[in-house]
């Protein structure tokens, strides 16, 4: 297949990392401007609901379909999309916002479909190469990203009264389980690896039945919060998905990273993913609120693993050599205090809750307002060695 000639467009990374990120840097500081009434939502959806829906189905999504438009490529040695037709489906996620955004002045029905219609096209984009190459390992995402489209349908039904009000806050929850899983299936796969080619050290590896456990306790959580949320066997599953997530990772070699950046903000993001759902089973309990455990896992895990992951790459797939520079550290140290700043900071003192979230968004609008400085023309650019891509 012939290589696009503008190389925004030569591979999925490109595009969606590049979106991703302009949209992370504008999301968090707007919804501080809704939140404190400077700036209204349409009454499409309430205003924490689009917040929800916007940083999972707008943000995180983009992200995965640039990693997955990629990878699959490399997974099946078939191409996914580029040039026009990579083009047509970033164009469509782009209409998805403005939909979201400006659904008051559209009919509902058609602000919906132009959101919906992304995650289909994007599994069929996937499937192809999967389904031909008899890549049976990997068809679990074509159902996950299908649970994940059920959920974007979901929140929709609520706003279009076909569902009843509350639907859209526990989709949302869900939807939170699903990319939590997407996380721990990739990092799973790639992290060991990535830290033993990195450091040569022979005895960093994965323990297979303690992956499959860990992936088995998160879907149990996932269904958990969509039958019985909030539920003693929620808070049981959320406990034992963490404990499983630290059993796992023992032998990742995380304490031998201190010297690469772009490995450690990995291993930071999966700490989190520890911590957050520890945090979901304390919250059950009612020791704590609720949203400083969702904000742990979003701010922390999502954030910080959704930065690092398209840091490493973009300069894997374009050419360059896997090497942070001091600016994205900067970025990756700015992240992870906001998502202390976010789920931890009002736990140790509540009367810091307000003063939490004007630091936490500053930090996020830092953290990738230095990604887009650094990664833009990286992602616009060709590669460096002149290959495909």
């Amino acid at each position: 297949m012939r290589t696009p000639d503008y190389a925004l467009f030569a591979k999925g990374f490109r595009p969606f990392f590049l979106l991703a990120g302009l949209f992370a840097l504008a999301i968090v500081p707007s919804w501080l401007l809704f939140f404190f009434g400077v700036l209204s939502v349409d009454g499409y959806l309430d205003p924490l609901s689009w917040h929800a829906h916007e940083m999972i189905f707008g943000f995180v999504v983009a992200v995965i379909a640039g990693f997955l438009l990629t990878a699959v490529g490399n997974w099946t040695q078939r191409e996914t999309l580029t040039g026009m037709p990579l083009l047509a489906l970033t164009a469509l996620w782009v209409l998805g916002r403005i939909s979201m955004l400006c659904a008051q002045q559209l009919p509902f029905s058609l602000a919906a479909v132009l959101d919906l219609a992304f995650l289909p096209l994007l599994i069929m984009a996937l499937a192809r190469p999967l389904i031909a190459s008899r890549n049976f390992r990997n068809y679990p995402l074509l159902i996950v990203l299908a649970v994940l489209f059920a959920c974007n349908a979901v929140m929709h039904a609520q706003a279009l009264g076909l569902l009843p009000m509350g639907s859209a806050r526990k989709a949302s929850l869900v939807a939170v389980d699903v990319v939590l899983l997407v996380v721990l299936i990739i990092i799973g796969r790639v992290l060991p690896t990535f830290t033993r080619n990195a450091t040569k050290v022979a005895d960093i590896r994965s323990h297979t039945a303690l992956d499959t456990a860990c992936l088995v306790s998160m879907v149990a959580l996932g269904v958990s919060d969509a039958v019985l949320p909030h539920s003693t066997l929620a808070i049981g599953a959320a406990a034992l998905t963490a404990i499983l997530a630290i059993a796992r990772a023992w032998h990742w070699g995380a304490m031998h990273t201190l010297k690469h950046p772009l490995l450690w903000v990995l291993h930071l993001g999966y700490g989190w993913l520890v911590l957050g759902l520890g945090l979901r089973a304390v919250a059950g309990l009612g020791y704590i609120s609720a949203s400083l455990a969702t904000h742990a896992l979003t701010v922390g895990v999502i954030g910080t693993l959704t930065l690092g992951m398209m840091a490493r790459v973009a300069l894997g797939h374009t050419g360059r050599m896997l090497s942070a520079s001091r600016t994205m550290v900067c970025a990756f140290v700015a992240l992870n205090f906001a998502a202390a700043a976010r789920a931890l900071a009002p736990w140790l003192h509540p009367s810091w809750h307000l003063a939490s979230l004007w630091i936490a968004a500053a930090l996020w609008s830092v953290a990738f307002l230095l990604f887009v400085a650094c990664y833009a023309p990286v992602l616009w650019s060709r590669r460096v060695d002149g290959k495909p891509g």
